[in-house]
């Protein structure tokens, strides 16, 4: 069973081997470094050891604005454990970390973790203005005691695989090479709680999703996908985006899904959805007969991509 600490500080480890990374989302290219990475380190009777930040970096320096992440600590630690890794460290990050040179990071890691080789990436580069880039990584290494492996980027369609082409991705709507670059469908999960009751009075109850509002959603309009509840998942019809036809103006979007065929009380329950199909765009509509034949529409689409 994979380990998960939340700071360095707490762990003493001997002879792990180790990689350094955001690993939001956990895609394919990540997926490819750390598959690799495990069946090694075990061959060679050692730890396969992941160290991540939270906060993000880049959200912490003032890089990112709004919601970015694709996935929270935990489900990314689910993911990691699932693929065998040995143990997960998400360290805090803060300004004091990203004012460290790279030697003194890389001899706190190996206080706590007395590792003995450090996978990166071709551009991986750590320390205060990311003066710990590859060359400098390996001089350390031989202060410290430790070897360098530079794993190549794995691409898709030309390009390399990354946590930005996903969000790019969502960005746009297209949910269908978000979920090839994830190699599985984007999903967001949350807490259903009470809305204004609309849909159910519509014809078609819909649960309302509040989730972490760090989290990127996909781009506002209605997605096929499905649902998941407990160890069950269901088809169901989401929609993302501000409810123009009802609401002059919101400042946050709203997630609300209708379960295809399912009468359960969902309220303070954590459901899980997936995007898989971009249905349409959100849109206003003249009058409430007009959105009911429309959501009518989307219902009857999903079944048929779903075939119930």
């Amino acid at each position: 069973m994979m380990f998960h600490y939340w700071s360095l500080d707490n762990l003493e480890l001997d002879g792990a081997w180790l990689t350094i990374g955001s690993f939001d989302g956990v895609h394919l290219g990540h997926r490819a470094i750390l598959e690799q990475l495990i069946r090694e380190a075990h061959a060679a009777q050692a730890q396969a050891i992941v160290l991540t930040f939270h906060p993000h970096p880049a959200a912490v320096l003032g890089k990112r604005d709004g919601p970015f992440y694709l996935s929270t600590p935990e489900e990314k630690a689910e993911m990691m454990a699932s693929l065998g890794l040995d143990g997960l460290v998400s360290h805090p990050f803060n300004r004091q970390i990203a004012a460290q040179s790279a030697r003194e990071f890389i001899q706190h890691m190996q206080r706590h973790l007395g590792f003995r080789w450090l996978w990166v990436g071709n551009d991986f580069a750590l320390g205060r203005q990311r003066e710990g880039d590859l060359p400098v990584l390996r001089l350390l290494g031989e202060e410290f005691g430790y070897q360098v492996r530079v794993v190549e980027p794995v691409n898709l369609e030309g390009e390399v695989i990354s946590s930005s082409r996903v969000r790019q991705a969502l960005a746009q709507g297209d949910v269908g090479m978000a979920a090839n670059l994830l190699g599985r469908p984007y999903r967001v999960a949350g807490e259903v709680v009470h809305g204004d009751g609309r849909g159910k009075n519509l014809g078609f109850p819909t649960a309302n999703l509040e989730t972490w509002p760090k989290q990127i959603l996909p781009k506002p309009g209605v997605y096929a996908g499905r649902a998941r509840v407990g160890g069950v998942e269901v088809p169901a019809v989401t929609n993302i985006g501000f409810r123009p036809t009802f609401e002059a103006q919101s400042l946050r979007a709203r997630v609300e899904t209708h379960l295809l065929d399912f009468d359960q009380d969902l309220y303070q329950r954590q459901i899980s959805l997936s995007f898989e199909v971009h249905l349409r765009d959100e849109q206003r509509f003249s009058d409430i007969q007009a959105l009911i034949d429309q959501v009518q529409q989307d219902i009857r689409q999903t079944r048929s991509i779903y075939l119930v």
